[in-house]
């Protein structure tokens, strides 16, 4: 058996695994982002009070729709982040 063989015969054995991981990865997301769309949804139950305790408002869920396959999770992160930021330097100026 000559190295080029050997190399070959790994190569198709390494591939199966990657594509098991890929499609176990893919059926993952894809629960974790329906999984947090149906919190999204829930999300329009709260009142105005608890959305400011996390550092949101009623009209951060319409900006943070997004199309289905997507999670809209991750846009309510970034717009609450960027609001603390922004708080933040606000109150650095200040003092």
């Amino acid at each position: 058996m000559a190295t080029y063989d050997f190399a070959t015969e790994t190569s198709r054995i390494t591939t199966r695994p990657a594509v098991a991981t890929r499609v176990a990865n893919a059926v993952a997301n894809a629960y974790r982002a329906w999984k947090n769309r149906r919190a999204f949804y829930r999300l329009g139950e709260m009142s105005d009070a608890e959305f400011a305790d996390i550092g949101l408002t009623r009209a951060d869920l319409h900006v943070a729709n997004v199309p289905f396959g997507r999670d809209p999770t991750v846009r309510l992160r970034a717009i609450a982040t960027g609001r603390a930021d922004t708080i933040e330097d606000l109150a650095r100026k200040v003092a």
